[in-house]
């Protein structure tokens, strides 16, 4: 058996903040190297954005074709001196260890390097298939020289995964009680409500636009767009941000801009979320008059990957191990899974997500060790 705890300490130490690897890409390509992976390091760089290294590996050559995708890239630790451990020291203490990534998502990159590995040496002689692992450094930030250009150079070279498991922190309070077959999209949007400056006290001689953003910012957020549907809870708009850029209390501003996100499920596409809210703010121009603007920014759209071979082999590998039933879950923010699901059928499965992002993150050793033997029952039913 493959300890996993050993990379996972190797892959704490180095901190791997979005964009920069620090060498935790050598770490884990060295680690699947010994067992006998082929390994590609793919380095992007669209204009205007920092270079981000990737690394894809495969064992075996032929269908099926199960893949491995996570991340190596972590979030800022915060003020280091609230950490009762130090963020990249990966200590070890009462049975956990301590550090950023340590759960999203270098313990679960650990978990499935060693349970490939493991795997491969019992099946040195072959298997009916091949395994891949697809590991960015961009998945914490923009995402746009990570996984999305990886899955591109996948299917340019005939590396297109029959299935895949993203091993995202998917466990709510105890593992194996949550598998996220799917995700809501994700919708931005900047609006900005065009008036007349004027003095405050001269209110008629101007064209006040804050008036008309509330309305709009009201008829949008007061009315529920959905109810929801059986794989997705209802869809949610949330107001992130007023902005009139008046620094002074006795002007009416010429222009007011507010931002909100909107969560969204499959009872819409991007195009008809965004005539949803148009169709609103249209009507309060209407009565009100005035101009408007609203732009629209996204990529994540909302996505459910159905019953069939990889829900069920995760699902029992999941029974088996933890004597659970994990409730099959889309909520939740936005994971990679968005452009794999692109290419394959796709899930994401690992960790209680309790710490991530968090002060003192942590995984026990023993939920490090249970996720290597479930990513390991995962490949021994899938292959057999």
């Amino acid at each position: 058996m493959t300890d996993a705890l050993p990379l996972l300490q190797a892959l704490v130490r180095l901190a791997s903040v979005t964009p920069r690897s620090e060498g935790a890409l050598d770490r884990v390509q060295e680690w699947l190297e010994r067992a006998g992976f082929t390994c590609w390091r793919l380095p992007f760089q669209a204009p205007e954005t920092a270079a981000v290294d990737n690394l894809f590996a495969r064992l075996g050559t032929t269908a099926p074709h199960f893949c491995f995708a996570g991340h190596v890239d972590v979030v800022p630790p915060g003020d280091e001196s609230r950490w009762t451990h130090p963020p990249f020291a990966a200590e070890i203490c009462d049975g956990n260890l301590y550090g950023r990534g340590a759960v999203d998502m270098k313990g679960s990159v650990a978990a499935f390097c060693a349970a490939a590995t493991d795997f491969a040496a019992d099946h040195e002689a072959g298997f009916p298939g091949s395994i891949s692992l697809l590991i960015t450094g961009d998945e914490e930030g923009p995402s746009i020289n990570g996984t999305v250009k990886v899955l591109e150079w996948m299917a340019a070279n005939g590396h297109v995964p029959t299935v895949c498991l993203v091993g995202e922190p998917s466990s709510s309070e105890r593992l194996g009680d949550t598998i996220k077959i799917g995700r809501r999209g994700s919708l931005n949007a900047k609006l900005t409500v065009y008036g007349v400056q004027g003095h405050a006290a001269y209110p008629h001689k101007a064209d006040n636009p804050i008036p008309k953003l509330v309305r709009m910012l009201d008829a949008l957020a007061s009315e529920a767009l959905d109810q929801g549907n059986d794989a997705f809870e209802p869809s949610t708009l949330a107001i992130t941000g007023i902005d009139t850029g008046n620094p002074a209390a006795n002007i009416i501003p010429d222009r007011v801009t507010a931002a909100f996100n909107v969560r969204f499920n499959s009872e819409y596409t991007r195009a008809s979320l965004e005539r949803w809210i148009t169709d609103r703010c249209d009507r309060v121009r209407s009565a009100m008059g005035g101009e408007y603007r609203i732009e629209f920014s996204s990529n994540a759209d909302s996505f459910v990957t159905q019953p069939g071979p990889l829900v069920d082999t995760v699902v029992a590998a999941v029974r088996e191990a933890t004597g659970l039933e994990p409730a099959l879950t889309t909520g939740g923010g936005t994971s990679d899974a968005r452009f794999i699901k692109n290419y394959c059928p796709v899930i994401e499965f690992g960790p209680v997500n309790q710490t991530i992002h968090q002060t003192d993150e942590h995984i026990p050793i023993v939920e490090l060790e249970a996720t290597r033997h479930i990513y390991r029952l995962i490949l021994d039913r899938y292959f057999s």
